[in-house]
């Protein structure tokens, strides 16, 4: 009897690394399938769901030769436009790789072109990176304080006003900021059905409610991320919202630039440590964010 053989299923390598931090199984874990040529839309994000981290990329040939990559960054259930620790991993992976230029990765991504500069110590080794998002600041509508203290589980007095309202803001990528009482940060608590009743009453926010807590003293920021309704309960660090709000309060307060140092993850136990800038230019607020990366895991899928 001649047996059959089943015909070999394609393999897509990736890496694992815990980004904004300098130890493993702290910061934030990502997933990087390091050429995923050949790989479908649906491939990618269902990927992206078993892998079950905050979010998953995916590194394709540049459309300009001229660049390092294109990446396409998916978390649980969709695509984002761009993201800040995706692309510090995403990085800090490549340049292990020998990808990078003199340091410096370029990613086409939705948002735009994001440049990334690689961090290495003195023997050489990759230790993490810094990324400009790809867009200056931009802010939406404001969002009312008694449907945001609903959402995480706070009483209206938590909420902080006096700089702003909680209003959503971008350098890429949409948040909403929001500014509370130091002894309210740890309490928060996501309630989903408030969620969705906030998210139907402003159509204009298009199904994306992403809530950014923050406290802040001086030039230290504590902060937790919040979006359940795109899957992700609680976030232990979050690049592009930490961007968003140094964009958002350099321009609240005036100056040409200012620096600050965010950590989250906190209340999750994967403390997490994020390096921030923001600088006023031609077209507006520019913003970086930066942190260390550490590899964890190397695999293959089988598609």
């Amino acid at each position: 009897m001649v047996e059959l053989l089943e015909p070999a299923m394609p393999t897509y390598a990736y890496e694992t690394v815990d980004v904004f931090t300098d130890r493993r199984f702290g910061g934030n874990p990502l997933a990087v399938f390091t050429d995923a040529r050949g790989m479908s839309d649906g491939e990618m994000q269902a990927l992206a769901a078993e892998m079950n981290y905050s979010e998953t990329t995916f590194v394709l040939p540049p459309e300009d030769p001229a660049h390092t990559a294109r990446v396409r960054i998916f978390h649980r259930t969709g695509e984002m436009p761009f993201a800040g620790h995706p692309n510090v991993g995403t990085a800090c992976v490549l340049a292990r790789h020998g990808r990078d230029k003199d340091g410096v990765l370029l990613f086409e991504e939705l948002a735009g072109l994001v440049e990334v500069k690689v961090e290495r110590d003195g023997a050489d080794n990759v230790t993490g990176a810094t990324i400009a998002a790809p867009q200056p600041l931009s802010t939406g509508i404001e969002l009312p304080v008694d449907g945001i203290a609903s959402c995480v589980g706070l009483a209206p007095a938590d909420i902080i006003v006096a700089a702003h309202r909680p209003i959503q803001a971008s350098v890429g990528v949409k948040f909403v900021l929001v500014e509370v009482k130091a002894e309210a940060l740890a309490r928060a608590l996501p309630d989903i059905s408030a969620y969705r009743v906030l998210e139907a009453a402003h159509p204009v926010l298009q199904g994306r409610l992403s809530l950014f807590l923050y406290v802040r003293e001086g030039g230290k920021i504590r902060a937790r991320m919040f979006a359940p309704l795109a899957g992700t309960w609680e976030d232990p660090a979050t690049g592009s919202a930490s961007a968003t709000v140094a964009a958002l309060l350099l321009s609240l307060e005036g100056g040409d630039s200012a620096s600050f140092e965010l950590t989250q993850g906190v209340e999750m136990g994967r403390p997490s440590l994020l390096k921030l800038t923001a600088q006023r230019g031609a077209d507006g607020i520019r913003a970086t964010v930066g942190g260390g990366c550490v590899p964890v895991f190397r695999g293959e899928a089988l598609l």
